[in-house]
């Protein structure tokens, strides 16, 4: 059995389809079939059911992929525990958060950074799935609460202000309860988010006129005249077409933590981007 062929085993079990592990792992599709074949044909079992949504795990599978699970725990915690010896600034340092926080807050420190430490490569992943520090899929996170992993290394980095935004000019809420207004605002999949939460509270007779997770979307749809829009503050603030709206009650903002796995605590490169990054925040 070959333990390439067990990773792509995960991937596709993870994912579902050929297609999806494919661009997970950064292989063809027919590589990604072949490699399952070899897999299946060594272990004498069919680990997965093919139908039209996708690819199931048959019961052998789901035993494969428990032994297959831990062997990638314990090869991550070796990379892991090999990469925090890493005393020099070269190398890559995987960081994940919000695309939003990403773009406004992250990108001029790391500008910073890249002309202090050339030998150092700062990827910045800006998925909706929150990646996992254990497995690897990042090396340093930035989120919006605290991290639950006991093996993570967290400390409150900021807090972010928010604020209701209208297109400069524009006409304001005519009712205290919203009647008659448009909002922008988050999709159905983020809608426990506190802003929402907040707009339903403050303009519960408003029509919601556009959705997204992407807060830049939203930032130009409401600059655009499609509606309100509850914004952090480093996005509304920056757009001139928008102007602050008073209800006299602000939307509650968000804190922002940053995570690390403790087997990275004495990775180099790491350390210098996170301590850059808490001084540039620190001097806001």
């Amino acid at each position: 059995m070959d333990w390439s062929d067990l990773r792509i085993f995960l991937a596709i079990a993870r994912e579902g389809t050929l297609g999806a592990a494919a661009r997970r792992v950064g292989q063809t599709q027919p590589t990604m079939g072949r490699r399952l074949r070899a897999l299946e044909e060594s272990v004498g079992h069919a680990l997965f059911q093919r139908t039209s949504d996708g690819f199931v795990l048959t019961d052998e599978g789901s035993a494969v992929l428990r032994h297959a699970e831990r062997m990638e725990e314990e090869a991550i915690a070796l990379e892991r525990e090999l990469a925090g010896q890493g005393g020099g600034l070269e190398g890559v340092v995987r960081v994940s958060s919000s695309d939003w926080f990403g773009t406004h807050m992250l990108t001029p420190v790391f500008a910073a950074f890249a002309r202090s430490h050339p030998g150092v490569t700062v990827e910045l992943l800006t998925e909706a799935r929150l990646l996992s520090l254990a497995r690897r899929e990042a090396d340093l996170a930035f989120r919006i609460r605290p991290f639950q992993e006991p093996e993570v290394v967290q400390r409150k980095l900021t807090r972010i202000d928010y604020a209701l935004y209208g297109v400069a000019g524009g006409p304001l809420p005519r009712t205290g309860d919203g009647r008659g207004c448009t909002l922008v605002t988050m999709d159905t999949g983020f809608g426990t988010m506190p802003d929402v939460a907040w707009l339903k509270r403050m303009l519960p007779e408003a029509r919601i006129g556009f959705r997204s997770n992407n807060r830049d979307a939203q930032a130009r749809m409401c600059a655009a005249g499609a509606g309100l829009a509850v914004l952090p503050r480093p996005i509304g603030d920056s757009l001139e077409e928008l102007a602050e709206i008073d209800l006299g009650e602000p939307p509650p903002g968000r804190d922002v933590w940053v995570g690390y796995h403790r087997d990275l605590r004495r990775l180099a490169r790491l350390r210098a981007l996170l301590d850059m990054t808490i001084d540039r925040f620190a001097g806001r």
